[in-house]
């Protein structure tokens, strides 16, 4: 990183919680960094959930970076998966960050998509005020929250547990929650002993509960386990940028030059952490504060998909082996990668 400053956090508990709830033939224009780029589109709106990857889009919608791409660039959160896969289907979404576990099955069951790039190698934690929890296996006999049933984090623990020879519901509790702003109240409330969820929620909560006199610690980091169990990396590619073929279709050449966008942003967003989190926090709808010490735990990237086929392929495969459904019954082909 390349600011030491410590980070100012002086939020109470209310407030925090208030806070997160196109012709082939085109000119060219050359960017600052001598790559000719299409002539920009009236508009291009980019969506992502409230998590790490969207603070590199965010940071690129506020800082201009993506003018030479659209007289208008702007970027919006999608609250929920169902919001997400509504605004897929409906067309209003047509560059959106997802799961890269929803885009292989929407992929594969015949939806119009592609994915672009990676844009984190895993932001999962599990969070406790419980030193003693250390791995999943100290997890027996507690209570869990988990936000989002179906969902990535939801995913990856059912395949986790059982190589601990953790059954849910038997050996520990498994609450399911709507947020992880639900998931993050229980635990301060004691109502459960651990949290599982995705950053900048770890982050949130760290600093909630120290702002009531409360210690929160990261206790599990989830890649680390992944790598351990799967027998590869401690990598999770778990959120990709995707665009519809009708948008890629329409704007032929739109693609690389994002991509191209998008790496210098990640690269600008770990380097100086404290002005993408001035940029995200409006759209992110959270204290930049909290953005800001939640990237170096975010793993946060722009790795073009097709050079990360072998993870991406691994972490499928690991998440199928129990249900094949759960990636549309089998691993994408060529077409998927953009």
């Amino acid at each position: 990183m390349s600011s030491s400053t410590p980070l100012s956090f002086r939020a109470g508990r209310r407030s925090l919680l208030a806070v997160m709830g196109g012709a082939l033939a085109l000119p060219f224009v050359t960017g600052a960094a001598g790559r000719a780029f299409a002539a920009p589109l009236a508009e291009l709106a980019l969506y992502g959930p409230p998590a790490g990857p969207s603070i590199i889009l965010a940071h690129a919608a506020a800082s201009g970076a993506l003018s030479q791409i659209a007289d208008k660039a702007s970027f919006k959160a999608w609250r929920n998966p169902d919001e997400m896969r509504a605004g897929l289907t409906s067309g209003t979404m047509q560059a959106v960050v997802l799961p890269v576990q929803a885009a292989a099955s929407l992929y594969n069951r015949g939806f119009k998509l592609k994915l672009l790039n990676v844009m984190t190698k895993g932001l999962l934690y599990v969070i406790s005020t419980d030193t003693g929890v250390t791995g999943l296996a100290d997890l027996k006999g507690k209570k869990l929250a988990v936000p989002f049933r179906n969902d990535t984090p939801d995913l990856v623990l059912a395949r986790l547990l059982p190589h601990y020879n953790l059954v849910a519901g038997t050996d520990l509790a498994i609450e399911t929650v709507g947020s992880p702003v639900e998931a993050i109240q229980m635990l301060l409330a004691g109502r459960v002993d651990a949290v599982l969820a995705p950053e900048p929620a770890i982050s949130a909560a760290i600093m909630l509960a120290g702002a009531a006199g409360k210690t929160v610690a990261r206790v599990i980091d989830i890649q680390e386990v992944w790598g351990e169990v799967s027998g590869g990396q401690p990598v999770l590619p778990q959120a990709g940028l995707a665009l519809t073929d009708a948008f890629t279709q329409a704007n032929p050449g739109v693609a690389d030059d994002l991509q191209a966008v998008l790496e210098k942003m990640s690269a600008e967003v770990n380097a100086e952490p404290e002005k993408a989190a001035a940029d995200a926090a409006p759209a992110l709808e959270m204290p930049a504060p909290v953005i800001a010490a939640s990237i170096a735990t975010s793993k946060l990237v722009a790795a073009r998909a097709v050079t990360m086929r072998t993870e991406i392929e691994a972490m499928l495969t690991t998440l199928a082996d129990a249900d094949p459904a759960l990636i549309g019954g089998k691993l994408p082909d060529d077409g998927f990668y953009l």
